[in-house]
């Protein structure tokens, strides 16, 4: 019987990275989802005055030292996968550079002329959180069902926002002629429609004649009505293109997660899977 070759430094540091089968991998993934939710956290406390004034050089310090862990994250990524290339522009690969390069702009980027452009640089370190989508298996399922429900959902759409216009019409050919009313012109009066049927209910326009009343109590049961049709064109459509649920092993191509459990080679790529 053949001795199993130990593995080298490199195969384990792929095993505790991209997978998350073994419990070296889990903790990663633990510590990794901790540090992008406490660097979120820190981000945004740093945008309220108050806190930035008494703690603004803690917040930067942790925001450094976040920096430095994603960077270090990013390049062990490139190192390790097959095809460097395929990482650095798949999705998850420019959500990974765009959690590091803010910070290392601003360095360069000085300047009371250009502070409104570091402030919104600063805040696409916010695409940190969209790494946690990775880690929600039914994330890819869900997706699969909207792009296959997408024509359904357009077609609802449209007829929802025809309703939309000939309810707003409606409403301005009856409330336009009172005095001290909102509707003054068509186009408001269909926002007014829309926020109706929606249930959203601002409060910036109400109407004040007994038949518009009528009308926008109808609009909003019609709106309760139909809330359900979307609901049900994609969850009809993931009963369908559901084909079991995907492992968590990734491509060492490329290192995207998602395959089924009798693929033989990635999705993405068309490496062949170990």
């Amino acid at each position: 019987m053949e001795e199993k070759e130990p593995e080298t430094l490199k195969e384990r540091l792929w095993r505790i990275i991209f997978e998350a089968e073994t419990p070296l991998g889990k903790a990663f993934d633990v510590v990794l989802l901790w540090a992008i939710v406490l660097s979120v956290l820190a981000v945004t406390l740093e945008s309220v005055d108050s806190i930035r004034e008494s703690h603004g050089g803690l917040l930067k310090a942790i925001e450094w030292v976040f920096t430095v862990l994603f960077t270090a994250e990013y390049l062990l990524r490139i190192a390790l996968v097959r095809r460097p290339l395929r990482y650095i522009t798949s999705f998850y690969g420019i959500v990974d550079l765009l959690s590091c390069l803010p910070t290392y702009l601003a360095i360069f980027l000085s300047g009371a002329h250009s502070l409104m452009v570091i402030r919104i640089l600063r805040l696409l370190r916010m695409f940190r959180v969209l790494k946690m989508v990775s880690h929600v298996r039914g994330g890819e399922t869900i997706m699969r069902g909207l792009m296959e429900s997408r024509a359904k959902i357009f077609v609802f759409f449209f007829t929802v926002f025809l309703f939309s216009v000939l309810a707003g019409t409606l409403m301005y050919l009856v409330e336009s002629g009172e005095e001290g009313t909102h509707f003054t012109n068509i186009p408001i009066s269909i926002y007014y429609a829309i926020v109706s049927i929606t249930t959203v209910g601002y409060g910036d326009m109400v109407a004040i004649t007994t038949i518009g009343k009528i009308l926008t109590s109808f609009y909003v049961l019609t709106g309760y009505a139909i809330i359900a049709v979307p609901t049900g064109i994609v969850t009809s459509e993931l009963l369908k293109s559901h084909l079991g649920d995907p492992t968590s092993d990734a491509c060492p191509g490329c290192g995207v997660h998602g395959h089924l459990p009798d693929a033989n080679f990635c999705r993405k790529c068309g490496d062949k899977l170990e």
